[in-house]
């Protein structure tokens, strides 16, 4: 870790930090999405996988 190449270095930190959660948490909180509208995305984005699952399934 001392004598860790500056690559590699920074390559485990933004897979650290994209595994947190913290940018989409951070997008998330940026502006007030009404609860409505984000059950609805939630709704739409379940959808999604699961046509995605199902497309899959089938290939």
């Amino acid at each position: 870790m001392e004598n860790e190449p500056v690559d590699k270095l920074l390559k485990r930190f933004k897979k650290k930090y994209e595994r947190s959660g913290t940018l989409k948490e951070y997008r998330a909180r940026t502006f007030y999405t009404k609860p409505s509208v984000e059950n609805r995305l939630k709704l739409s984005r379940r959808k999604r996988r699961a046509q995605r699952a199902n497309e899959e399934m089938n290939s």
